[in-house]
């Protein structure tokens, strides 16, 4: 069903960071192209690829695409703040440059912003598809039960708070749209640098606001092969550490800081073992002597705690990803946009 030009009276913006997917973006830019919300416009912003999509963005020869180019590699939070920077809209929605949105994405989500004038974002349930473009229904539903949106109604949270830093059920660059004027994007640390989606939410939510959300599965979320190295684990866990001391800091959320404690010693746990793959069996005590204290005990804490301690020989030997380790270290953490996706 084709809805009236009344109801898409306000711009959204549509924003695609991307660096170096080529084989991914066009199947982005084309499901943002096919919205049957059409007042919009599509922001292609690239940190710098070492061949440029230029060519492939102006292929879709669509008035509502512009194409961005950074000259250097200014990273993910830089690339994605700098499009921001050039939106017109009233709204904002982030689309990774190898996910797409279901035609109707849009149309489902602004008119809840367009009759509320107080919730600062409109979110909705997602597919996982594979890197051929299938949808994986068994892990679409464990990912939904995962970040607790398995019982989550139709409707208005607010606040939305729990929902957005306990649960993590807002799938921030993913399947959000957010009202522009209420999120201060001058705002983000560079520590957030790999979590900005996590930090997103809390922009959004930290004074009380309210989120609208829709339980359709109104996008594709790609899972595909890539090499997360140690040294993407390392920057990921330090910015998930940062975000969660950040949100202990802020009084406005005292009644969740019980449980900001406890993600914040999870991710000292992974922080602490990232440390000791890296070599640095001081910083790794340090982390996982926080996180110990902040009531992560279990094996891989305290294992990880006493090969840190072992001399350096054999420590390293136990660690060496090459080798079979006695010891298992946990599975690096990620964030809910793919942490190395923009």
């Amino acid at each position: 069903m084709s809805i009236t030009a009344e109801a898409q009276k306000s711009l959204v913006s549509v924003i695609i960071p991307t660096y170096n997917r080529p084989k991914y973006l066009p199947a982005a830019i084309a499901s943002a192209v096919a919205q049957t919300y059409r007042n919009i416009e599509i922001i292609v912003s690239d940190n710098a690829s070492p061949e440029s999509p230029e060519s492939l963005v102006r292929s879709f020869n669509d008035p509502r695409i512009r194409f961005r180019r950074n000259g250097t590699n200014v990273g993910m939070l830089a690339n994605f703040l700098a499009a921001v920077r050039e939106a017109k809209g009233k709204y904002v929605a982030f689309l990774h440059d190898d996910d797409t949105w279901l035609p109707e994405f849009l149309e489902r989500l602004v008119p809840a912003l367009e009759e509320s004038p107080d919730l600062v974002l409109a979110f909705s349930d997602l597919h996982l598809m594979d890197a051929k473009g299938a949808i994986d229904r068994a892990a679409t539903e464990r990912h939904k039960l995962h970040y607790n949106r398995g019982g989550l109604g139709q409707g208005i949270y607010k606040p939305f708070i729990r929902l957005g830093l306990v649960d993590r059920a807002v799938p921030a660059v993913m399947s959000t749209i957010y009202r522009k004027d209420a999120i201060d994007w001058n705002a983000f640390p560079p520590e957030s640098e790999h979590t900005y989606d996590l930090y997103l939410t809390y922009l959004a939510c930290r004074d009380g606001q309210g989120a609208y959300y829709c339980p359709e599965r109104l996008t594709n979320y790609r899972v595909h092969e890539s090499q997360v190295t140690n040294t993407g684990r390392l920057k990921l866990a330090k910015s998930f550490v940062f975000c969660y001391e950040q949100f202990l800091k802020d009084e406005r959320l005292r009644a969740y800081h019980p449980e900001f404690r406890k993600r914040l010693a999870f991710h000292q746990e992974a922080l602490g073992c990232a440390l000791l793959r890296a070599g640095q069996a001081h910083e790794s005590r340090q982390a996982l002597l926080k996180a110990i204290r902040g009531g992560r005990v279990n094996l891989h804490t305290v294992g990880a705690l006493m090969v840190g301690a072992a001399p350096k020989p054999l420590s390293s030997h136990i660690v060496d990803d090459k080798k079979k380790p006695p010891v298992t270290l946990p599975p690096a953490t990620v964030s809910q946009a793919g942490g190395q996706k923009a």
